[in-house]
């Protein structure tokens, strides 16, 4: 099953690339993508999807494919194109990241570490946080984080590797502990957002912006902290990251639907037509392999998660996965982008397919993606 399911998200990626060349996707709410310029949050999946198919396939095509657009990504962080925001681990632990991990290229290295480099500028002391959105000066933004975070970090752990400036790696352990400590609820669920006043650093409120209100959980965002608190201990090796990634997968299984693919938010009124979002449980699946590579071997939590994984995959390919319809460019049905404000509440998320793709090549070879 993953085998077939691996190969055909690998053609519909070739299709993709070959079909709208120059061009990268954003979300789709009908069956084709919106493709446009390198400008928004969610380009490094793309790319990423084509490093792990060439590591897949050895196929040289999604190579020469890939590391076309390093290029444009240096024009990015040069320009400072749409970077007011702390996406830059999405868009190059996938790109640049990847690319020297895989080739070697030293260009790719060095862009990697200006990207750290650029995340870093939204380091604000007093809070201890990395702001999500918006100059320091943003009166809305200025002071809060978001769980999303927590999947940029690796690119800071990777410069600290890199180069022994343990910068990097200090704020972002300063930046998950925080998040562990006011994003995570007692009872293991989570808020999307956390405010903090600027001026003086303390904590004010959690929230949300995409969930279905401030006290719920959104989907997505659980999902974010069971692969983000993982990987944080994955680099740093606290325990604590480790326990309260388990804590939130524990959490996430259990309020999961029978067919084992969350809704948008695990609060929201359950009825005909309430949406799903597909890419919330291939992030979940991601992070539960990383999990499942962490702990010990007589860990008592592994079948929990092993059975989880395979349920949630199952159902993504069998019933989720676009395989069989040449009219859909996505690779994932069912996702949701921002359900609340009325985005794109049911369609493919480029982030989803990245997900979805990662977890199909991790549990088959082993590869374990770029973070």
């Amino acid at each position: 099953m993953w085998t077939t399911a691996i190969e055909e998200a690998i053609r519909k990626i070739r299709s993709n690339i070959t079909g709208h060349p120059g061009k990268l996707p954003h979300i789709a709410e009908g069956q084709q993508y919106e493709w446009g310029d390198n400008d928004d949050w969610i380009e490094g999946f793309y790319v990423g999807m084509m490093w792990l198919a060439y590591e897949y396939s050895k196929d040289s095509f999604y190579k020469e494919a890939a590391a076309s657009w390093l290029g444009d990504f240096k024009h990015r962080l040069d320009q400072r194109i749409a970077l007011d925001h702390h996406d830059i681990g999405f868009l190059y632990s996938l790109t640049a990241v990847a690319e020297w991990k895989i080739t070697g290229n030293e260009e790719a290295r060095s862009v990697g570490l200006q990207a750290a480099d650029t995340l870093c500028n939204r380091w604000r002391e007093t809070a201890g946080i990395l702001q999500a959105w918006g100059l320091e000066s943003d009166p809305e933004n200025a002071g809060r984080i978001i769980i999303d975070c927590l999947m940029n970090l690796p690119l800071l752990f990777w410069a600290t590797e890199e180069t022994g400036d343990n910068r990097y790696y200090d704020i972002a352990l300063e930046h998950a502990l925080k998040s562990r400590k006011f994003l995570v609820r007692g009872d293991a669920s989570s808020y999307h957002t956390f405010y903090f006043d600027p001026a003086k650093g303390s904590a004010i409120r959690g929230g949300t912006h995409q969930g279905y209100e401030d006290g719920s959980t959104w989907t997505r965002g659980q999902a974010w902290g069971i692969y983000g608190f993982a990987l944080a201990y994955r680099y740093t090796q606290n325990e604590d990251f480790l326990n309260t990634s388990k804590s939130l997968a524990h959490y996430f299984i259990s309020h999961l639907p029978e067919d084992s693919v969350a809704y948008w938010d695990f609060d929201v009124t359950v009825e005909a037509g309430t949406p799903r979002d597909s890419s919330a449980s291939a992030i979940a699946a991601s992070g539960f392999l990383e999990l499942l590579d962490l702990l010990d071997a007589d860990d008592p939590d592994r079948a929990i998660y092993e059975a989880a994984l395979l349920r949630s995959m199952k159902s993504l390919v069998e019933h989720y996965a676009t395989a069989g319809n040449p009219e859909a460019e996505g690779l994932l049905k069912h996702g949701s982008y921002h359900v609340r404000g009325g985005r794109v509440p049911d369609g493919h998320m480029i982030w989803g397919d990245y997900y979805y793709l990662e977890a199909l090549i991790r549990m088959q070879t082993g590869i374990r993606g770029y973070w």
